[in-house]
């Protein structure tokens, strides 16, 4: 068996000693205090995050300058009052044995809060890709007290007690935004061709260098390759990685894309295999003598091992899988890597909660994290005996979560399974992780004490006899029918049998409604091999965002193989070998042939129970889809917190 002997060596960088090659890189969390001190919040999350025994932990962003702040919450160092907070953070670390390194950042233009107010910067006075504003273009000045404040920084991190401190100059923030034509279309020495772009990093290395001595290691983030059209190459990259090396980076953590990469591959969605980019490091590795971290979705301990034991690269960033399984590095460790929740890759709680929900850190389906202060750890006071009805995410959180905590806890499932949803999203292309999770959600349930019951559906005579003290109502959600001629014709079905096997693809098919269920279903037929496919959707627009990485991906894929979306129409009649639609307020439209019509219109929540319950005085507790359909995230959320509240 494999024992990880590779990827659990230390590794040695300038005097300092990693035990392990296991990297917590920086993820954002929006849990600092607005004045950008470190918080109670952030010492407990980053606390929980380091415990499964990473040997090198990277703080999230820390911003070098107060121009440079990425939003209110974010981190700072560019003054000696941030020092003390700093210093407890380090402390945490070192109490777990391991080593800390402080990210140096710099937003650049990318900081729509500085953006709206003006004060943004970058090489060149050129529009943001995300919020299209233009920053300030910087000048000599800007330029030479921003590269002093990096140094200043760094002198900084050492003194609050970190190990080493890391530039950031990847996905798209100003250290790239120097090494990019697409930003910098400066014309002085810190512009030009390629090695001229690349001036200002590696004269910030060399102030950084300069300011820590020559015995504290100093790591850099490259994107190795922009992934935007017509952007630098990783061949580029590395003719200027030995200059880095030379002015001071003696780790080379190997990144990728920037702010504008098709398909948020910096946070790379599901559709990405873990390890999908382990050769850029093995590139960066040509070059360079020093160690090179490599970055890309990675969740098993066991392929990272593979990957160090090979030479590709010499360490391994494990971003995500920190947030949906801070114990998966002790459970590889104790061979139960079975218990592990693996990391689905959703972005719901992490990258789209802190960017489009300006909220702080979560994980989909881990409701600990970002939540470590309000988490219970002590069993409650008093054991009640508690019902959790319908066995979905959210039901199956609280199930586990409320036996954790000490009380008598069953769960009835009316189907075969638990899961509810999942198990059908789990049957999409790309989405076999979903599954997966489930598995061990209800293997976590079970070890938790929770009772299991499948195939049972509940009734008001029941919990009458059951007599629970209280009841979490987890029922669901079922598919709206719409009202239309000819939709009780026998070729007409719900997108949940087409997935669940119940029903079988055939021929020309449409799809009523461009949701995730009709998308994803487009998506299943695809790859099922059926060619003719066409989505109808009543509005302008699918309600599907191509903002969020999945999405991207799933637009993309369903119109390259010629998957048709017609907006703006309703069907008027289902016919047996055809639709009627109406397009505008005058103009109709006959669609065939049609051989299959799959409802996949909504869904509203199954809460039948909720009445009775109110009624005869019983606690209870509304959550997830049976309280209005909505994401994982969600259900997880209000599944755990309903367990909090017994």
């Amino acid at each position: 068996m494999n024992k990880l002997e590779h990827l659990l060596q230390p590794i040695r960088v300038r005097q300092l000693e990693i035990p392990n090659r296991v990297v917590m890189p920086p993820m954002g969390s929006n849990l600092g205090n607005t004045d950008g001190t470190v918080s109670e919040a952030n010492l407990a999350y980053f606390k929980r995050r380091i415990q499964s025994g990473a040997g090198f932990i990277i703080t999230e962003i820390t911003s070098v300058h107060p121009n440079g702040i990425a939003s209110p919450r974010t981190l700072c160092v560019y003054d000696d009052r941030f020092i003390p907070g700093l210093a407890k953070m380090a402390d945490i670390v070192h109490r777990q044995g391991a080593k800390i390194a402080m990210q140096l950042h710099h937003v650049g233009r990318e900081g729509y809060y500085l953006l709206k107010e003006g004060k943004a910067l970058a090489p060149s006075a050129i529009a943001s890709y995300i919020y299209r504003i233009k920053p300030q273009e910087m000048n000599i000045e800007d330029i030479k007290e921003t590269i002093t404040a990096f140094g200043q920084a760094a002198r900084r991190a050492r003194e609050a007690g970190f190990d080493a401190v890391e530039l950031h100059a990847a996905h798209g923030y100003l250290l790239m935004q120097f090494l990019s034509h697409h930003c910098n279309q400066r014309t002085d020495q810190y512009g030009g061709n390629f090695a001229g772009r690349a001036r200002f990093v590696v004269e910030c290395l060399q102030e950084v260098r300069k300011q820590v001595g020559e015995d504290f290691p100093v790591s850099i983030r490259i994107s190795a390759e922009e992934i935007i059209k017509d952007g630098y190459t990783v061949e580029d990259m590395q003719s200027i990685m030995p200059i880095l090396v030379e002015a001071g980076a003696d780790i080379i953590h190997a990144s990728f894309g920037t702010h504008g990469s098709p398909g948020g591959i910096t946070s790379a969605p599901v559709e990405y295999e873990p390890g999908f980019k382990v050769e850029l490091a093995r590139k960066v590795k040509e070059v360079v003598k020093v160690p090179v971290i490599a970055v890309g979705r990675f969740t098993d301990p066991f392929m990272a091992d593979e990957i160090v034991t090979r030479g590709d690269a010499d360490m391994i960033a494990f971003g995500r899988q920190h947030l949906a399984d801070p114990d998966f590095l002790i459970n590889a460790r104790l061979g139960r890597v079975q218990e592990t929740f693996p990391c689905l890759a959703c972005n719901q709680g992490c990258i789209e909660r802190l960017l489009f929900e300006q909220g702080s850190i979560r994980c989909a389906i881990n409701p600990e994290t970002g939540q470590e202060l309000e988490y219970p750890v002590q069993a409650a006071k008093k054991s009640k005996k508690v019902w959790v009805i319908g066995g979905g995410p959210g039901g199956l959180t609280a199930a586990s979560e409320a036996a954790r905590l000490g009380h008598q806890v069953t769960l009835f499932e009316a189907g075969k399974e638990a899961g509810g949803q999942v198990l059908l999203a789990a049957r999409v292309p790309y989405k076999k992780v979903y599954g997966r999770w489930i598995e061990v959600l209800n293997a976590r349930a079970i070890k938790h004490g929770a009772e299991i019951i499948t195939n049972q559906e509940v009734n008001e005579e029941m919990i009458n006899k059951g007599q629970p003290d209280e009841v979490i109502l987890a029922s669901g959600a079922g598919p709206v029918w719409p009202d239309i001629p000819g939709v009780d014709l026998p070729h007409v079905c719900y997108a949940q049998e087409l997935l669940n096997g119940a029903v079988a693809p055939r021929g020309a098919v449409v799809i009523l409604g461009s949701g995730l269920v009709g998308m994803e279903t487009a998506d299943y037929l695809r790859e099922k091999g059926i060619k003719n496919i066409n989505i109808i959707e009543t509005e302008a627009r699918s309600p599907v965002s191509t903002l969020t990485s999945h999405g991207y991906m799933l637009h993309k894929r369903l119109r390259t193989a010629g998957v048709k979306f017609l907006f703006n129409s309703r069907v008027t009649e289902i016919g047996e070998e055809s639709i009627l639609l109406q397009r505008e307020p005058d103009k109709q439209q006959e669609l065939k042939p049609v051989h299959q019509v799959i409802v996949a219109t909504g869904s509203t929540g199954r809460n039948r129970l909720e009445d009775f319950l109110k009624q005869g005085g019983i606690p209870y507790h509304l959550i997830g889809d049976a309280r209005k359909p909505r994401r994982i995230i969600e259900a997880v959320e209000e599944g755990a917190q309903a367990a909090w509240q017994l």
